[in-house]
């Protein structure tokens, strides 16, 4: 949870009024009536960037958690560490290409099964044997997963997973529902295992790997990892961040891996991290544990289309990156559990930040 103060004070973000980054003068009062009319609800901090500069940044009060345990009521600041959820995936997705590029894991083409030689005996489907890397990053392993039920439900594949005495027996012991690569079947199969072959390849733990090759450069604050029931980082979930600094990371993105000078993310990781290789849903498509897809913005009857790339997690976290148009959005939510938790920040994407540029 250290961090350099120096390297804190280098990257501090620069504030700019909404015009002079392109935005409508209103854009405050445009997330205030989205609120108001309930379109948005709890909402606990959103932040959005514009070529590197801060255009908006607002927080709230509301009820929240860390890892299903209530906190309850919190007045949200900038300093105040927020779960992630599933944002995690992608920032493991970053995590795992800069240890390949320091040939500390292997690449994405090899066989998953050989990095795991102690589960040779479970490989009794020959499916198994055709895993690779990527199809673990991808999420296309192919595996019977449910995540779709709630997670205080007991069959819920990932609290299985966390409640298995054996939890890469629990997953090579799952049953196939298609054959690898060819359906994205959304869990945390895939980055638990990804997280087992970068804590072992580097020889550290995710959280001191991230402080000292991604957090520190990016002068990213303090952080924390929520542990798994098995004592460890929870790779899939566990990270908690503040929102400028989870902006930080879509800044990043921007910059192609680059930062104050240095190249912390390979730009060709990036570029096969942003890889539509499936299709989760009629607007979403999934690379290396990132989504990615389009949205129309503007007013009819010409209006363009810009590409995002994304990090989604549960209760409504969301990192937004649109890269023709230089704007990173980063939004904390406390919609555990609501069935509609998807609706609040893709309405500020679209009525407030989209629809506020000019």
């Amino acid at each position: 949870m250290t961090t350099n103060p120096l390297a804190a004070a280098l990257f501090e973000w620069q504030s700019v009024t909404p015009p002079d980054a392109g935005f409508a003068p209103d854009l405050d009062a445009r997330l205030d009536k989205l609120i108001t009319d309930n379109r948005a609800w709890g909402l606990h901090g959103v932040v959005v960037t514009r070529m590197g500069k801060l255009v908006l940044e607002r927080y709230f009060a509301g009820e929240d958690e860390v890892w299903g345990a209530p906190r309850g009521r919190v007045a949200f600041g900038p300093d105040t560490l927020h779960d992630l959820r599933s944002v995690t995936k992608s920032i493991l997705g970053l995590l795992y290409g800069i240890a390949l590029d320091l040939g500390k894991v292997p690449a994405p083409d090899q066989k998953l099964m050989a990095q795991f030689p102690d589960y040779a005996d479970a490989a009794t489907d020959p499916r198994l044997q055709r895993l690779t890397i990527a199809h673990a990053l991808t999420m296309t392993l192919g595996f019977d997963w449910n995540e779709d039920i709630p997670y205080q439900d007991p069959n819920n594949s990932e609290i299985q997973l966390e409640r298995a005495p054996d939890r890469l027996g629990y997953i090579f012991g799952r049953p196939f529902i298609s054959d690898p690569g060819t359906r994205w079947i959304y869990g945390a199969a895939g980055t638990e295992l990804i997280g087992h072959l970068l804590v072992k390849g580097v020889g550290q733990s995710l959280p001191d790997f991230a402080r000292a090759n991604l957090f520190e450069p990016l002068g990213i604050g303090p952080t924390e990892w929520t542990k798994g029931f098995n004592g460890q980082p929870a790779p899939a979930s566990g990270l908690r961040m503040t929102p400028r600094d989870l902006a930080r990371i879509g800044q990043l993105i921007l910059n192609r891996g680059q930062w104050d000078g240095r190249q912390i993310v390979s730009a060709d990781w990036l570029t096969k991290s942003f890889q539509p290789y499936v299709p989760c849903d009629e607007q979403r498509r999934y690379g290396y544990f990132w989504y990615s897809g389009d949205l129309q913005y503007g007013h009819p009857p010409n209006r363009p289309i810009t590409h995002w790339i994304g990090g989604f997690g549960y209760g409504g976290q969301r990192l937004f990156v649109m890269p023709d148009l230089g704007v990173v959005v980063a939004i904390t939510c406390g919609n555990y559990a609501d069935e509609k938790q998807w609706m609040p920040p893709i309405r500020v994407i679209r009525d407030v930040v989209l629809a506020g540029l000019r």
